[in-house]
């Protein structure tokens, strides 16, 4: 395999360890300024330039990209992905990922369990707002902060209105986030290598600090997951579009709460707390999907006319509750389960004795007009276009 690792930081500890692991195991490997790059559209198909010269061909990709170049370097990724280069984070994941409020948004949308969270702009919301995620204290998190950076644990109400105002009079836009108060200090990091998590560590703030990040002083410990941790982490890498993803949670009273899905985790931290070789994980995965690419099916989507994806929920009381998949007669009407939700849970290419339950969503692909028909009609609100009033429309 030829891989090239996307990174501005060819000293650091990460991206040494990819580019060892990937040399150790006989591929080839290079490291490359991801601003060294210039992205070519003059041609009859779209093509890249390193350093001036037309780039040789590459089977893979790994991006690490910093948040400083996010805009630029996602481009470059999906100009990889547009030439057909393999990347176990597509450029799109990475903006998901790097966007707090978008990636909060997009696991509510899946019902990923995460601290309350709210965002206001107006002076006059953020008190209700506060109230809303539980009352104070709360966090504060900037948008695009990172390492702990630009997050602020607000004791009180008026100091939390202070807080906000002033960044808003910054032109920063800001989370206002529930603190979790029984994690004291400590969340857990697990690191996502397609679907499975490879290592875990817990870590620990320092003194009186609540951010326990590595780079404020934090502590790690390896840990070992329950399934309910390893299943959540899992589903919410893969919801952002990731197969290489650091996530991180908070070990609520109810269960694992998400924070953050980081779309380039530093592996220094936890490779040296469960002294697992994560970046040879990561060089496996990458080699193991070159060598057998899952179905692309954008591709299909193409050239299959009347084809496409769905998700389709199974209602309490269908008929298909109790069948299993075999039973359910999506075969025959050429619809293919290409994943099945459950709860938390992610099932991959679900075999044809799996039993359906009442809620199970299924990711499908095949006709359209078949999946169409299994879908409850939703009532229209589509509102008729009134004709013009008569008479002048403005004042004169």
């Amino acid at each position: 395999m030829k891989l090239a690792i996307l990174s501005r930081a060819p000293r650091a500890y990460s991206t040494q360890r990819l580019r060892t692991a990937a040399a150790d195991r006989g591929h080839q490997v290079k490291v490359l300024d991801t601003l060294r790059f210039a992205i070519d559209l003059s041609g009859p198909e779209p093509d890249l330039q390193f350093r001036g010269k037309p780039i040789s061909d590459y089977d893979a990709i790994l991006p690490r990209i910093g948040n400083s170049i996010t805009y630029f370097g996602t481009a470059v990724v999906r100009q990889f992905e547009q030439m057909d280069v393999y990347t176990p984070n597509t450029a799109n994941g990475i903006s998901n990922a790097r966007d707090k409020l978008r990636a909060s948004q997009i696991l509510a949308r899946h019902q990923i369990g995460m601290p309350a969270t709210a965002f206001v702009r107006n002076r006059a919301d953020v008190r209700p707002a506060i109230e809303r995620v539980g009352g104070a204290p709360v966090v504060i998190k900037l948008l695009e902060g990172t390492q702990g950076i630009g997050v602020i644990l607000a004791p009180g109400v008026k100091v939390a209105e202070a807080i906000i105002e002033t960044l808003h009079s910054t032109k920063q836009n800001v989370l206002i986030q529930s603190f979790v108060v029984e994690s004291k200090g400590r969340d857990v990091r697990a690191l996502v290598v397609g679907d499975r998590v490879v290592a875990a560590m817990r870590r620990i703030a320092h003194g009186d600090e609540f951010r326990s990040n590595v780079h404020r002083g934090g502590s790690v410990e390896p840990v070992t997951l329950d399934k309910e941790f390893e299943e959540l982490a899992v589903r919410s890498a893969q919801i952002m579009g990731l197969r290489v993803a650091g996530v991180d949670m908070l070990e609520g009273s109810d269960g694992p709460l998400v924070m953050e899905v980081n779309s380039s985790p530093g592996l220094e931290g936890i490779e040296t707390a469960t002294n697992l070789d994560v970046a040879g994980a990561i060089i496996d995965h990458i080699a193991d999907q070159v060598a057998f690419p899952e179905i692309d099916v954008r591709q299909r989507l193409t050239v299959s006319t009347g084809y496409g994806v769905a998700e389709l929920l199974v209602h309490t009381g269908a008929d298909l509750v109790g069948r299993t998949l075999g039973e359910s007669g999506l075969e025959e009407r050429d619809i293919t389960v290409l994943t099945l939700h459950r709860g938390t849970s992610v099932i991959p290419n679900p075999r044809r004795s799996t039993q359906l339950e009442a809620e199970d969503r299924l990711l499908c692909f095949g006709r359209l007009e078949e999946m169409r028909s299994m879908i409850p009609a939703r009532r229209s609100r589509r509102r008729k276009v009134r004709r013009l009033p008569p008479g002048p429309l403005v004042e004169g």
